[in-house]
């Protein structure tokens, strides 16, 4: 069975954006550690450069290495979409949960209105992909989809937001996670993988 997984940068106080979405403030350290780093990340998750970056990162012909589908909220898609960008990720099959958003956004992106955890169900279930599925927000949409969650890539940057979106806005469920691999960058960022300990 196919993977959840959510790939997400958060601060130490657990936020990835700000309260009006932003994100221009995680701190990427002097030019050559923020190239290193981004180097790093690319090489091992590019499918997670959005669509329009990926030439500029020399990732343009790059095959999907771990995932062929990605899943966001609103909040995640509204960014690129007030900026005219309509299909963020048009090199991944996209899903916009919103109850909102008109269906017909954009071609390339399904947008669904409810039951969250019935489309992850359904797209785990799928075979013969070999790659997993992308949660790539936001907060309330974790929150949502945490018992169907399997990992966690987390992209953590030294620096304290004090207000803004959380990781997992959600209800109370303490859900345990083991960690499966640390790696620290000069520029002060730490990535972990986590995998779920248990399932339900």
């Amino acid at each position: 069975m196919r993977k959840l997984v959510y790939y997400i940068a958060v601060t130490l106080d657990g936020r990835i954006a700000g309260p009006a979405g932003e994100y221009d403030f995680f701190p990427a350290g002097d030019e050559r550690q923020s190239a290193a780093y981004s180097a790093w990340a690319n090489a091992l998750y590019p499918e997670t450069v959005p669509t329009a970056y990926r030439a500029a990162a020399g990732l343009a012909d790059t095959p999907n290495r771990r995932f062929d589908t990605v899943v966001m909220g609103l909040g995640t898609y509204r960014a690129p979409f007030e900026q005219g960008v309509t299909s963020p990720y048009a090199h991944l099959r996209q899903y916009v949960v919103s109850s909102t958003l008109r269906p017909d956004a954009d071609p390339a992106v399904t947008v669904v209105p409810r039951d969250p955890l019935g489309l992850v169900r359904a797209l785990k279930r799928e075979e013969g992909t070999g790659l997993n599925v992308w949660l790539c927000g936001g907060g309330k949409l974790a929150g949502a989809l945490l018992p169907e969650i399997d990992e966690l890539v987390v992209k953590s940057y030294p620096v304290v937001a004090g207000a803004g979106i959380p990781a997992f806005d959600g209800a109370f469920d303490p859900t345990v996670f083991d960690v499966a691999e640390r790696t620290a960058f000069p520029n002060g960022v730490t990535l972990t993988r986590l995998t779920r300990l248990t399932r339900r």
